[in-house]
């Protein structure tokens, strides 16, 4: 079932979301060659302490995991695509690196990813993350009341593979609202048109994954978590929180410009 979020409950979301954007800007500021993915992690630990938010991410434990999660960030490195799992590995010059964090505060959930290079950046790279955000903008620019679900999927998708990259099937976006993950889905490719009609009300996270061969195949990582590419391409993952309005989409995890 589908909650409409009141005004006022969208506002308490922003405030949620603005946690998130203040924990993934530090993140990337710290992410050196030589920093840990468990530094990284500690470093967004540390935001949400001072703004006395919670973790979605710590402890959650859907069906298709064998093991709660066990960080507050999602760090994923070159062919991980999500759900990366914070460890010792220190960055290396030319890593691309995928950072998703979520905060509750006061009960509402923010839910932001962000994709960046370490070093020296490979062109490639820089394409790659490049058209994610461009899809994540697309996909946003679709999501207004009188549109449906569909809409946003055909936006994303479509910067996507007009770009030649591939999709992973079966994940993409989600509602958000008192949980990290409510009704409807947000797919990363679908027909325009179709699915959930979007009314004023509706909070969804819409998080493009891409991978840079085309090919969408991926599979699950021996710690029950992280999704690779199967080819061991490179892949990008950004996302946004985003409230359906009366006056357009409005991003409640926005960041401040660097």
């Amino acid at each position: 079932m589908v909650e409409l979020k009141t005004d006022a409950s969208i506002d308490a979301m922003h405030a949620a979301g603005q946690v998130v954007g203040r924990a993934l800007t530090a993140v990337r500021e710290a992410a050196r060659v030589g920093v840990s993915l468990l530094e990284l992690d500690e470093v967004a630990r540390e935001v949400l302490r001072e703004a006395g938010a919670s973790s979605p991410f710590l402890g959650y434990r859907p069906s298709f995991a064998a093991t709660p999660f066990p960080a507050v960030i999602c760090a994923s490195v070159n062919d991980a695509i999500v759900h990366g799992i914070p460890t010792g590995y220190r960055l290396r010059d030319a890593d691309l690196v995928s950072v998703d964090c979520g905060a509750v505060l006061d009960g509402w959930a923010g839910d932001s990813a962000i994709s960046f290079t370490v070093g020296r950046a490979r062109p490639a790279d820089l394409r790659l993350i490049g058209t994610a955000e461009r899809a994540l903008a697309a996909g946003i620019g679709a999501a207004v009341a009188g549109n449906r679900v569909g809409d946003i999927a055909h936006a994303v998708g479509r910067v996507c593979r007009t770009a030649g990259y591939g999709i992973p099937q079966g994940f993409g976006g989600h509602g958000i609202g008192r949980r990290m993950h409510e009704d409807p889905g947000i797919p990363n490719e679908g027909r325009p048109g179709r699915g959930l009609p979007l009314r004023p009300g509706m909070v969804i996270a819409i998080e493009p994954m891409l991978i840079a061969s085309g090919a969408d195949a991926y599979h699950e990582a021996p710690d029950g978590w992280t999704l690779r590419a199967s080819d061991g391409s490179r892949a990008a993952h950004v996302e946004h929180t985003v409230a359906i309005t009366d006056d357009g989409p409005r991003i409640l995890t926005a960041r401040e410009p660097a």
